[in-house]
């Protein structure tokens, strides 16, 4: 056997031994899911954060994995900025644990500091996350949220094509039709690789006055709804531009959790309620 050929069947090896030890972690949990969009600025990860947290609300536990490898923003936003992955011997990496059950892993905990740039091509990001899946110790959840970075690209192929079993994808849009345009792509990118599509959610659908009372359609409303009759895929609900969801966020307050009394607040839990319901009777 030559040189080339003992790398190959090296790397092969390698490659069935990340993909076990993946399905091992993966398997103790009972419902992974995916949120996505294919357009940045559409608060795709304040989506994914309060989504996590209204599950914690209805009594699960929670996984929450940041797969933006360039720009993590997860550890920020549940206030866990200065907080360290851990490595822990044979269980492999210790998620940090938040409100007792939430685990979080990002990329923003493994760096030096918050100004330190990411400069990986796609090989590296693909490694990392077959790490974050497979190496953490995860352990027994109800459910794993992955936020994925806007696209179609190396992170979110990554996590479908490496996550078996994968319940289904969030997809986040804003109402305007430039952002609706993209979102269809996101679906249209899932369906293709026949991974079920949980539902759209429309983010920063109107902005009520503070003053007045009037809402305002600051980039239409409906379009999310429109975009998921016309791709016949579930429509999950609405989210209004709330000015103390900009406050939460930048005070690593988790908005449901700080404005957990809010109408906002309100239509988030309605939409994870009908996240559950969808995903658990799908399975």
């Amino acid at each position: 056997m030559d040189k080339n050929t003992d790398n190959l069947s090296s790397a092969g090896k390698s490659q069935d031994s990340t993909e076990k030890k993946i399905k091992e972690r993966m398997d103790k949990i009972k419902y992974k899911l995916i949120v996505m969009s294919n357009k940045g600025g559409v608060g795709k990860s304040m989506v994914s954060v309060n989504l996590a947290y209204g599950l914690l609300f209805q009594g699960q536990t929670v996984g929450l994995l940041d797969v933006d490898i360039h720009g993590p923003s997860l550890a920020k936003m549940v206030g866990a900025e200065n907080q360290q992955i851990a490595i822990s011997g044979s269980d492999g990496i210790e998620p940090i644990t938040i409100a007792s059950r939430l685990k979080l892993i990002t990329m923003g905990s493994l760096l030096k500091d918050a100004d330190t740039p990411v400069i990986w091509r796609g090989p590296l990001k693909m490694k990392l996350i077959g790490q974050f899946l497979g190496d953490v110790n995860w352990g027994e959840l109800d459910y794993l949220i992955v936020d994925s970075p806007p696209g179609t690209g190396d992170e979110p192929l990554s996590v479908v094509q490496l996550i078996p079993g994968l319940n289904g994808a969030i997809i986040v849009t804003t109402p305007q039709e430039v952002a609706l345009l993209d979102s269809r792509k996101s679906v249209n990118f899932i369906k293709a690789l026949k991974v079920p599509v949980v539902g759209i959610i429309e983010n920063m659908s109107g902005l009520t006055c503070p003053h007045c009372g009037t809402t305002i359609n600051l980039f239409k409303t409906g379009g999310g709804e429109k975009a998921a009759r016309d791709l016949e895929v579930p429509f999950l609900g609405r989210i209004p531009i709330d000015p103390a969801i900009v406050d939460s966020t930048d005070e690593g307050k988790p908005f449901i959790h700080a404005y957990g009394k809010t109408a906002t607040a309100k239509l988030i839990s309605e939409i994870v309620e009908r996240i559950i319901t969808r995903v658990e009777n799908e399975k």
